[in-house]
């Protein structure tokens, strides 16, 4: 993966500190999705990465998907990129309206890519496979933007789920120590 897009990462959303993540762990460091989601010039670099990640490992996929909140922008960077549509995955079903829990339109049994920002235990990411498969869609793999390294893979590979990450915790906090020093 490129090295400019490393960088952007850790120096626009590394951060250092003290922080309770939504696995219920601490962390002395914390990768803001928003600080990169937000942001056009990382966000096309994340979408072109994604679609690439997505045409290497799931060529036949049909759509994109995305949960809800931090992989929506990532899954509409990815479809402008690669062409394919995508759909997103509510954490919950909606009590109006259309009463949906995967919103956009899809016919079951399409395989899908599920795409994610930061995957940590993948509880998250467990959740959105079970509500896509509940639809009928086949889920064999997901990309991430980062995995912590902290038991997400296996978590996802227990429900046959391959998890692709663009980057890993580890490269990314080697990144910042190494910038660290140069600056130091």
């Amino acid at each position: 993966m490129s090295d400019e897009l490393a960088r952007m990462l850790v120096d626009r959303a590394l951060l250092e500190g003290d922080f309770l993540l939504r696995s219920g762990k601490r962390s002395t460091w914390y990768l803001d999705k928003y600080r990169f989601e937000t942001e056009p010039e990382v966000l096309r670099e994340l979408g072109d990465a994604l679609a690439g990640a997505v045409l290497e490992h799931e060529p036949d996929a049909i759509r994109l998907a995305g949960p809800a909140l931090g992989g929506v922008a990532l899954a509409a960077a990815a479809s402008l990129s690669s062409g394919l549509p995508f759909i997103i995955v509510r954490g919950e079903t909606k009590e109006y309206g259309t009463a949906n829990r995967i919103e956009g339109p899809f016919e079951p049994g399409e395989l899908v890519c599920l795409l994610e920002d930061v995957v940590t235990t993948g509880g998250a990411l467990a959740e959105a496979v079970s509500a896509l498969r509940d639809e009928g869609l086949v889920v064999r793999n997901a990309v991430c933007v980062v995995d912590r390294e902290e038991g997400g893979s296996d978590a996802l590979a227990r429900l046959g789920v391959r998890l692709r990450a663009l980057f890993r915790a580890e490269g990314l906090l080697e990144l910042r120590k190494t910038a660290a020093k140069r600056h130091g």
